[in-house]
């Protein structure tokens, strides 16, 4: 998914944006909004089947900063595609009227104004560190952080879980990514030191803490440097498949079959390949349920054997991994690692694993010289781990005269 080609790792702050806005539109902006990308530490391809995710923020993620239009239009500018602007009736909005990052937040303002909300003219210009297409979810952090912009630029007083459905829909029925509600969620929702247990179906959240130095371990994130790629038809038909496949057995969704049921129900399905997308979405959601017990009780590395099943899952029944995937899986293990599994859409992207707090050198070498990785992503740069822990969501940046950034 093409959020707005970000660089990998870079460390941000809002300087160089309100800088950046000032060269482009010559006046100051008015806020300045940062979205983070997040991860998902279990539970893929269960949130458009009413299921549960279990998503953290990242610290890294996407920075809007933007004033009012006097002249009516949407103007639009990206730090990482300066030449790809854009300056458009907001009234020209419409599905396929513009394509790359910019349909992300042009998208945002077309679903706000969809709903009859007075959204006018804008000036924006986006910054970002979340690597495209990596499973971090730029796109949603894109979208998050306008949406939060635009919500106070324009007194919409809309609250984080109305923005965050504004914003599903906004890559849904405009971008034309037919995606759950997760990314939006944990872009907006989560907290310092916490997990974000969903329930997809019911809305409801709880925060899980997790403190992986407590633990005395680290979840590693490894870009492999081969961009996913969603809005091509595979996420959609993985979609159909598990729609098409809960009617053909009398539910609602695949959410209301349970490991029990599974080897009553899945004869009665006709095509193998529903069969296996029912196997992977329910017991994908069982384990989510089982992390978020462990982790109730402080057991974390215990999640480990979950996380590898539920790349196994994803891998053989959903088949959405990729060979840059599964080698980074393959070597985690290897090296060590108490679990490790591909995260997003798939098909391309990046991989966590859990490791203990004293093995991650040892667990970062021996995926950066996988063999698998080099002889498949011929011309890719390196793969690069990175340590992480949950962070806030999306938060209020100062500006001043300087464009020195804090938060609120």
């Amino acid at each position: 998914m093409n959020g707005a080609g970000y660089e990998r790792g870079r460390v941000m702050n809002v300087s160089p944006a309100v800088t950046a806005f000032r060269a482009a539109f010559g006046h100051d902006p008015e806020v300045a909004w940062h979205a983070p990308g997040r991860v998902n530490v279990i539970g893929e391809h269960t949130d458009y089947n009413d299921g549960f995710v279990l998503p953290f923020a990242l610290g890294l993620g996407v920075i809007a900063v933007a004033a009012r239009a006097a002249n009516g239009l949407l103007r639009a500018r990206s730090m990482q595609y300066p030449a790809d602007a854009i300056e458009l009736e907001p009234t020209d909005l419409r599905p396929g009227k513009v394509t790359g990052w910019v349909s992300y937040p042009a998208g945002v303002l077309w679903q706000l104004r969809r709903v009859g909300l007075p959204v006018e003219g804008i000036e924006l210009l986006l910054d970002g560190a979340l690597p495209s297409g990596a499973g971090q979810s730029s796109s949603a952090a894109v979208e998050c952080a306008v949406g939060m912009a635009v919500n106070e630029l324009f007194g919409l007083a809309l609250d984080r879980i109305q923005v965050a459905d504004a914003a599903r829909r906004a890559e849904s029925d405009f971008v034309g990514m037919p995606c759950g509600l997760m990314d939006q969620y944990a872009s907006l929702l989560c907290t310092e030191g916490s997990a974000l247990f969903l329930d997809t179906r019911s809305g409801k959240t709880e925060q899980i803490p997790l403190d992986f130095a407590a633990a005395d371990t680290a979840l590693l994130v490894v870009d492999t440097a081969s961009p996913h790629r969603l809005v091509t038809g595979q996420y959609a038909a993985r979609r159909r498949d598990c729609e098409q496949a809960a009617r053909a057995l009398g539910v609602a969704a695949l959410r209301d079959v349970t490991e029990d049921e599974l080897a009553g129900l899945l004869p009665r399905l006709d095509q193998a390949s529903w069969r296996a997308r029912v196997r992977h979405v329910v017991t994908e959601n069982a384990r989510v349920l089982r992390a978020v017990a462990l982790l109730r009780r402080g057991c974390v590395a215990d999640i480990g054997p979950l996380l590898t099943a539920s790349h196994v899952s994803l891998r053989d029944d959903y088949q959405v991994s990729s060979p840059e995937q599964d080698s980074a899986v393959r070597a985690a293990l290897d090296a060590g690692a108490f679990g490790a599994r591909m995260i997003g859409g798939g098909f391309g992207g990046s991989v966590i694993a859990l490791v203990a707090a004293g093995r991650q050198a040892e667990v970062t070498d021996a995926v950066a010289t996988s063999d698998v990785i080099s002889a498949t992503g011929a011309g890719l740069p390196t793969p690069i781990c990175t340590s992480v822990r949950p962070s806030a969501g999306a938060r209020r940046l100062e500006i001043n005269a300087t464009g020195a950034d804090g938060g609120t």
